[in-house]
Formats: structure tokens, sequence, C-alpha cells
């Protein structure tokens, strides 16, 4: 899918656990100007939903299963669906605004989201609009998670 990054990330392990770089500025051009972490408890989803000038850099940790649309109408993969499943291998996915997404955590565990998007939640301020479409909340959408 046009613009969409998908890197499992090198995991370096000893005795006390592991550590994975996340980005680092001489492998990416994105930018991001915020981050957050989220926990999904086994076997639910969040999405899908899209934003229209937001692009998103998430850290997958966990088993999880990732959807992604391209719902940009000037791309050459417009209405293309991909499914990418983690294995649990710590996974980043960069997702280009336009192209709506969905995740459920497959594992029998929490699982752990980090996002770093290229804007601010709601603006400076949070004195915005969210940029935000939310295809969960529309039974009609035609973005629906089927396992």
């Amino acid at each position: 899918m046009e613009g969409l990054e998908i890197r499992e990330l090198t995991v370096h392990k000893d005795r006390r656990g592991w550590l994975a770089e996340i980005i680092r500025d001489d492998e990416t051009a994105y930018r991001p100007v915020m981050s957050y972490l989220s926990m999904t408890s086994p076997g639910l989803f969040r999405g899908p939903h899209e934003h229209r000038d937001q692009a998103d850099f998430f850290c997958f940790i966990g088993k999880f299963r990732l959807y992604v649309w391209d719902n940009r109408k000037d791309s050459p993969t417009y209405l293309e669906k991909k499914v990418i499943d983690t294995k649990g291998i710590p996974t980043v996915v960069i997702v280009p605004a336009g192209i709506v997404h969905a995740y459920k955590n497959i594992g029998s565990s929490d699982g752990l989201v980090i996002n770093m998007p290229d804007r601010l939640f709601m603006g400076e301020g949070k004195a915005e609009p969210v940029d935000e479409i939310r295809h969960e909340d529309d039974p009609s959408s035609p973005f629906q998670i089927e396992d």
C-alpha cells in the first residue's frame, strides 16, 4: 500500500530483558510532534478510523492484527485492504493520512501501543477540532473488521 511502512524491530536481549530502537532520524523522514501509550486488552480492538491530515507512527508490543484500507482517492492503491499480523514481534507501522486503520489484540495478554502522530491532538492548546473520522460508529461503513 502506497506510503504504508512496516518494520519489525531488532530486539537486543540480555539477562535484564530487552531493548529495541523505535525511531531514528537517520532512518526515516517522519517527524512526530507528540506521543502517547495505550493498552489494549486481549480480544479487543480499536478503530477503524482515519485522519484527514494526521499520519500515525505506531509501535506495537504484543500480538496484534492491524487492518488498513487506502481511502485516498488520488492513491494508486485506492480501496486496497491489507491485514498485518505482528506475530508478537515489536513492530513499527507508519500509517499516512487518509488510510483507515484498526487493530486488534489477538494475544492472550494485554498489548501495548505507542503512537507518535505528526499532528497535535486537537491542535495547539487543544483548541481545534479533532482530526478523526470514526468509522467504528457507522455500522454501514465499508471498513469492517473481519477475523
